[in-house]
């Protein structure tokens, strides 16, 4: 689908409400997800949105999608099989950063496009670029709203955001509201998956475990942030050391773990879920 830049900046009001209006009535029953995702197409278009639950520990559960079934085995059900622990906005979720409109090329590790999880995970999902919304719930657990555009669509431009940025307060209120007055629907969203319930715990435990028992507690953080997508130069100011004591840690990781590149790393990580 092409999308042409708005004009401007304003929002159609009377139309907005209209949407708005709709919005307010689903509240309370399984048709609000659907509800709000066509009220915010009618402020900025996009090709797809999903929603994950996130609860530390836990494997994200998903309640809404507007996927076929095939693109949801890559977007979902791939994803919660151990991708979503280099994901930047898991990452913000764990990190617990206030709700909001966030773009994920402004959240993203400095390499994350050219890492292995983007090569490998990301690419297959033909996105030309994802924003999300990020909205704590009264369960503990944080929701992003996810809106995509599919690589044959334009990035979200600055005007977009704006307008999405105008009115992301009344989508975190809305939204909040629709988990307490519909908490029969979401209740098995505040403990995972009601089907495989530690699930969660162990692909988490599989992240922090991996490489323990041949790696120092500092190269495993290094190891940690390669796959999440940050460069050599990064890692340094995140861990307060040098750019070159940083390649001599990486050059000693794979060494110690038998590989000889970042893509040997990840499959060896995906090979531990």
């Amino acid at each position: 689908m092409a999308y042409e830049a708005s004009p401007i900046l304003k929002i159609d009001s009377r139309l907005w409400h209209d949407q708005l209006a709709m919005v307010v009535r689903a509240q309370g029953t399984s048709t609000y997800p659907q509800t709000l995702v066509t009220a915010l197409r009618h402020v900025v278009p996009f090709d797809f949105s999903v929603w994950f639950v996130y609860g530390r520990g836990e494997r994200p559960v998903c309640p809404f999608d507007t996927f076929t079934p095939e693109q949801r085995i890559v977007f979902v059900e791939d994803y919660q099989d151990g991708p979503y622990l280099l994901d930047p906005f898991f990452k913000i979720c764990a990190d617990n950063y206030q709700s909001g409109l966030y773009r994920m090329r402004d959240i993203a590790p400095d390499r994350f496009y050219h890492s292995e999880y983007f090569r490998s995970y990301y690419r297959r999902t033909g996105l030309s670029e994802e924003i999300a919304f990020l909205i704590s719930l009264p369960i503990e657990r944080q929701l992003t709203i996810s809106l995509m555009r599919a690589d044959s669509s334009p990035a979200f431009s600055d005007r977009d955001m704006k307008k999405l940025q105008r009115i992301e307060p009344v989508v975190s209120a809305a939204t909040t509201n629709q988990w307490r007055a519909a908490s029969e629907i979401y209740d098995h969203y505040s403990v995972g998956e009601v089907d495989q319930p530690n699930v969660g715990s162990r692909v988490s435990s599989a992240f922090e475990n991996f490489g323990k028992d041949l790696l120092t507690p500092r190269e495993c953080e290094i190891v940690r942030m390669v796959l999440e997508g940050h460069s050599s130069e990064s890692i340094g100011r995140h861990c307060g050391i040098k750019t070159g004591t940083v390649k001599i840690h990486r050059k000693n990781i794979y060494a110690k773990l038998g590989i000889s590149s970042q893509s040997e790393l990840f499959s060896l990580f995906i090979s531990e879920l």
